[in-house]
């Protein structure tokens, strides 16, 4: 079963949350951000180009329009394969773990896999980002060492930012297969 809802980010921009239920063990949640705006990409390239023609006007030096050229286009591909997150995902499966994967803008995927038997809790924090309180999910690792303690904090859909209505309808459907898991794990 797979639907999709839209969500706002903490800057009030459009989310994409797709979420598909494939047991009652298993289920995934995309978070599709806003696809990279050409308007956008063409007024950084023009603002930049104009700037190297002025100075070329002013020094008649034809490095610096080769140069602006360059830089552009190195700035661009380096930010479309290293900053620009379309989509993240997260795929719970009660029995194996939580693979928590980046989508880049170039096509370049980052994918970070976690066993359940590390996983403690999944939970909604919150922290102070840019003057106002924001809402994260997170995953807390156990401490192999103590076995009420937490090791790691790992928070989910770190790029997107959605808010916390969005961010409750994930919370819910890990919370109901973390219960899943140790319903089946504690029946004889």
């Amino acid at each position: 079963m797979e639907d999709e809802r839209v969500f706002s980010d903490i800057c009030g921009g459009r989310l994409a949350l797709q979420r598909r239920h494939y047991s009652p063990s298993c289920r995934e949640f995309c978070l599709s951000c806003p696809r990279l705006s050409l308007r956008s990409l063409t007024a950084v390239t023009c603002s930049v180009w104009l700037a190297a023609y002025a100075l070329f006007t002013l020094f008649e030096n034809s490095v610096i329009l080769s140069a602006a050229i360059f830089i552009t286009l190195l700035g661009l591909l380096g930010y479309l394969h290293f900053v620009k997150i379309d989509q993240e995902t997260l795929l719970i499966i009660d029995s194996l773990g939580i693979q928590l994967t980046s989508s880049y803008a170039s096509g370049k995927e980052s994918t970070t896999f976690i066993e359940m038997g590390k996983v403690k809790d999944i939970i909604i924090n919150e922290a102070i980002y840019m003057q106002k309180v924001i809402y994260y999910l997170c995953i807390l690792l156990k401490d192999p060492l103590e076995p009420h303690g937490i090791s790691q904090v790992v928070p989910v859909f770190q790029n997107a930012k959605p808010r916390l209505d969005c961010l409750i309808e994930v919370y819910r459907s890990c919370q109901e297969i973390l219960a899943h898991r140790k319903a089946t794990s504690t029946s004889p």
